[in-house]
């Protein structure tokens, strides 16, 4: 039974994305059993797991979000399903709908985290922080999840020499643990939603 603090509110589910490395050898033993609990606690957040339909992190949230049965959306970097599997080598289980961008990564992380509505940030290389860099220009709730990696450390000095660690300090949250991390995401994005709906009805 989930209790409503756990809960984001909406009529539409939200969509959080999940960024990390697909390929993990450098993140520590439990790298995938915390990917996985982060898909599981998106879904009992009532929330639909969005990847780059790609392997190692990303793959390992998706898999813990089908096991809890949430919706699991992936956006390739191939524009065919087979370029998909063929040319890019990526998987397609553990997801429900996948989106053949044919925009390779870079395009394809654009497309990924501007079509959320937050992003968690697990163990990472470059192309996570790409992503990452994406959703703090555009002011994107997000969620870093704290581990047995760098990529949590290598943020928080970015974020600190950024000179918008202010303007970004009640979007960015840190933990270690996936349900608090989730907690704390679905509070700012509940409040980013709140203020969107108000500003839309004052408007009218």
């Amino acid at each position: 039974m989930i209790n409503e603090s756990q809960v984001c509110h909406t009529n539409l589910a939200y969509k959080i994305c999940v960024s990390g490395a697909a390929e993990t050898r450098h993140c520590g033993e439990n790298a995938f059993q915390l990917g996985e609990e982060v898909g599981r606690e998106i879904t009992r957040h009532n929330g639909v797991c969005v990847t780059g339909a790609t392997t190692g992190f990303p793959y390992w949230a998706a898999k813990g979000a089908k096991l809890e049965g949430g919706f699991v959306l992936g956006f390739s970097p191939a524009s065919t399903e087979k370029e998909h599997i063929d040319r890019f080598n990526l998987p397609t289980d553990h997801h429900d709908m996948i989106v053949y961008t044919g925009f390779h990564y870079s395009g394809r992380n654009l497309i990924l985290t501007r079509s959320c509505d937050a992003v968690i940030i697990g163990c990472g290389r470059m192309g996570t922080m790409n992503e990452f860099t994406i959703a703090f220009e555009d002011s994107k709730p997000i969620g870093i999840l704290e581990g047995d990696w760098e990529t949590d450390e290598v943020l928080r000095m970015m974020i600190e020499k950024s000179h918008r660690a202010e303007e970004m300090k009640n979007k960015i949250v840190f933990s270690s643990s996936p349900k608090e991390l989730l907690d704390k995401l679905c509070a700012i994005i509940d409040e980013d939603k709140k203020q969107t709906h108000e500003s839309h009805t004052l408007n009218r």
